[in-house]
This record gives structure tokens, sequence and C-alpha cells, in this order.
């Protein structure tokens, strides 16, 4: 066919004209900046089959804390106390059924779920907390360990076996918001490797965050909300109608460092996430479900192990759901879990980590009483 006769075809034409058009597409989508896409953004599915069976006939009670440690190792505290008679009922005497006896309350587990090391409950030198509450594990091969009972006003140091190293605070009644040598139910710490410093969401007596050299345990700086000193005046129930709290409210329930120098802290019931400089200077705050109450919308957070740390995960143990932040601007991307108790659901979801390999991991508190693993189903990590 002559070449007029074909560009003249209006058959011919169009199809013509459909090639350019997806040829400028190709064009365009090779030279365009690359934006995210909905695989970038993480997506996970629960792994049924972990933890494996604990071995001695153990069962676990509420979960106080979960971390993951260098070594995507995972560690778990949870509440032996917790436990009831007939979930316990082959510790009894005389035995009350075949089932069971309380686990230790510090376990650890490798990634696939089985258990590497136990320990944990009263000892010489030092006294163990009334309700375990917060676990964290630093690269010097250190764990800290808090509790949220009345008089549990003190964070306990410990090697990975179990040896006593140090205490901060006392096992005695709290005393005050800007009382630098005593705690006030600390829920959970977090630390700066390279400046060997320990920060405290404190917590669930006090309103504030505190920081300690993590060797000495000297007092370095505290704050409050905005970044001011913190007070224990009569503060009222959180309204989401009401002007905004100048304080934060019980409990502080955790505290993150980011690499880019950024400190994140859960104030739970008042459903927000303030967001500071190391020094204490105040930088933003957001807010989520803020028609939530009860116990509120921010549990804990756990930052995304890319470089950059593009995402935050938020447990929401009210809402019984994890949300996927966007960490520039704290904006909701994506987000799993229900109110339930199958495989996958939550309730109570009350503390989370994530290893390196982007999987989440999680621990209820209530009468759940359990760990979970959610892998990731994603190419977040690219």
């Amino acid at each position: 066919m002559p070449a007029q006769a074909f560009i003249s075809s209006p058959h011919a034409l169009a199809r013509f004209a459909k090639t350019l058009a997806l040829l400028a597409a190709c064009i365009a989508a090779v030279l365009a900046p690359h934006s995210a896409d909905a695989a970038d953004i993480p997506t996970f599915q629960v792994d049924p089959s972990w933890p494996k069976q604990l071995p001695n006939n153990w069962i676990i009670g509420q979960v106080g804390g979960i971390t993951v440690d260098w070594q995507g190792h995972i560690w778990v505290l949870h509440r032996p106390r917790s436990l009831t008679e007939d979930e316990k009922g082959a510790s009894l005497s005389p035995p009350r059924s075949k089932c069971c006896v309380p686990a230790p309350p510090v376990l650890e587990f490798d990634a696939d779920g089985n258990l590497l090391r136990s320990w944990g409950g009263p000892g010489q030198g030092y006294e163990w907390v009334g309700r375990e509450h917060g676990i964290e594990v630093d690269e010097r091969g250190f764990v800290w360990i808090g509790g949220n009972a009345d008089n549990d006003n003190a964070l306990l140091k410990f090697t990975l076996d179990g040896k006593f190293v140090m205490q901060i605070g006392k096992i005695a009644p709290r005393t005050n918001s800007n009382d630098t040598t005593q705690l006030g139910k600390p829920a959970e710490t977090a630390l700066d490797k390279e400046a060997n410093e320990l920060y405290v969401a404190d917590g669930y007596g006090n309103r504030r965050v505190i920081v300690y050299d993590a060797t000495s345990g000297a007092y370095k700086r505290h704050w409050g909300a905005y970044g001011n000193k913190p007070n224990d005046d009569p503060q009222s129930a959180y309204d989401p109608k009401a002007p905004v709290q100048q304080q934060f409210g019980n409990p502080v329930h955790c505290v993150k460092l980011a690499n880019d120098g950024l400190v994140y802290v859960c104030d739970r019931t008042q459903n927000r996430i303030q967001i500071f400089r190391k020094d204490g200077t105040f930088v933003k705050e957001w807010f989520f479900e803020e028609a939530t109450l009860g116990n509120g919308a921010v549990w804990d957070l756990a930052l995304w192990p890319d470089p950059k740390q593009t995402y935050l995960l938020s447990a929401d143990g009210e809402n019984n759901e994890i949300r996927i932040l966007k960490r520039e601007d704290g904006s909701v991307v994506g987000g799993f879990g229900h109110n339930g108790r199958n495989a996958g659901q939550f309730h109570w979801v009350h503390a989370m980590a994530i290893d390196q390999k982007g999987n989440v991991y999680t621990g209820e508190v209530d009468t759940a009483k359990r760990i979970q693993k959610f892998r990731l189903t994603s190419d977040a990590l690219r």
C-alpha cells in the first residue's frame, strides 16, 4: 500500500496517534521523578504460627512491652501475675489442671519464633517491679525494664542474661514531675547510642520526658508538653471539643528517637504525638482519631527501618488498629488491624516493634495476653 494511502486512512491515523501517545507516556514515566506508589507503602499479613509453643508448659500474661534488638531478636516483657487461676492451673497446689505455668517475665525470641532466653522476677540486690511495663535492649548488651504499679517509680538495668546492673529511682511512693531522682511509673525508654543517653516516657504518674546518662544514671534534663516545665495540677478529662491541654496527660506512654534527632512522644489519652528536638525544644504535634475517649488513640510508635525512616507506625489500643504515617507530615497512608481475638485482630494492642526486614511485632494487654507477628508483604524496603 502506498504511504499516502496509509496516512490518509482514518483507521490507520487513529492507530498511529495511539502509538505516539503510548510512546510519549512511556518516555514521561521514565523521565519523571519517582513518586510513592502503592508498592512503597508497607502492607502486612499476620503469621499465625508465630511464636512457637513455649517450653515447660509455660504461658504468657499481659504484654507490658516488646522490642527488637540489634541482632533482630524480639524481647517480650509480660506480666505473670496477670494470669488467672484457670490459665495457670498447673502451677497451683494442688494443680487445678494440666496447663499451664507462668513463664518468666522476660522472654527473648528469634525471628522464627524460637525461644532463646528467659529470666526475670525478684532477685538478690534489687526489687522487681509490681507490674511490668516497657522493655528496651541496647547495643552495649543491657536490658532496661520499668513498671506501672503504684510504687514502680524506678527503672531496672540488667545484662542480657538477667544479671542486675543498676537502678534509677526507687520502688517507693511517687513524688512529683520535677523530681530528678525519682520516677513516676515510667512507661517506656529509648536509647541514644551516640550520646549514651536514656530517654524515659515518665509516665503513668509523672507528665514528662526525662533523660539520664545510660551508664551512670546521672540526670541530664527533662520537659513536659510543648517543651515546658511539667506540673501536676489537676487536669480535666480529655474533651475533643475543649482547647488542647498544655500538659501531657497520663500516661505519657512512649518515647522514640529518630536518626535525624527528632524525639516522638505518645500522649496517649489526648490522642496526640508531640515531636521535639533532643534538648526538649517543641517542634510540632499531630492528632489522630480526635473523638476517641477511654484509653486514647496513641499507645506506641515504631520507626520504619529504611535509612530515611520514611514511615512511623502508630499502635492504637482503644480502636485496635495500627496506623501507617508519613513521618514528614504525619499523614495516614495505610493501616491494619481490627477489634477482635482472631489472628491479625487486636484487643488492647499495647506495644509494638519493627525488625530490620520490616516485620511488625505486637503485644496485647487486658484479657488478650498475646504476641503476634505481621510479615511485610509490599516493596516498602526496596
